[in-house]
């Protein structure tokens, strides 16, 4: 018995790791960048490794993996707001249930979003000492969380279909 939960505790790691590394990938090197940061995909894995990690695990793969590209691409100002976003993130989805792709999870997409859109606004706000100067990240914010939701289902619809949960 005590193997299992440290043979699962090992599993959980290895897939936080990789996880990480795509969050990192996905949002360090396959980004566009906008006048005042750049718009990437990494949120989309952030999302699916909250539906099938328990949340500690999660939370290092969103804030980790967002931490890294932050630090790593030349915006490690943006580092401890992305941190603390991304882990907020991870707390509007679950784990629980047979699917992925649930209701539920689909639902979690609109917080999910507007915590990075307004958590970005409010950081921004905070590092320009404005309220006004970050109102031109909002639509790339905007854009961020719509292909990260569409990358998320496409991972949600294709892992469920081959029924992950299972041996998770």
């Amino acid at each position: 018995m005590v193997n299992n939960e440290k043979n699962r505790k090992i599993k959980y790691m290895c897939l936080a790791g990789v996880l990480t590394a795509l969050v990192f990938v996905f949002t360090a090197y396959l980004q566009v960048p906008s006048a005042t940061g750049y718009v990437h995909l990494g949120d989309g894995f952030i999302c699916f490794a909250s539906c099938i990690l328990p949340l500690p695990y999660a939370l290092f793969v969103g804030a980790g993996g967002a931490l890294l590209a932050d630090c790593l691409t030349g915006y490690a100002i943006w580092a401890p707001g992305s941190a603390v976003i991304k882990a907020l993130m991870v707390l509007c989805f679950s784990r629980k249930g047979k699917h992925i792709c649930s209701g539920r999870n689909l639902l979690a997409l609109l917080p999910a979003a507007a915590l990075c859109v307004g958590g970005y606004y409010l950081y921004g706000a905070f590092l320009a000492g404005s309220f006004a100067s970050p109102v031109t990240e909002i639509p790339g914010n905007i854009m961020q969380s719509v292909c990260s939701a569409v990358i998320f289902v496409i991972l949600a619809i294709i892992t469920d279909k081959i029924k992950i949960k299972r041996y998770l």
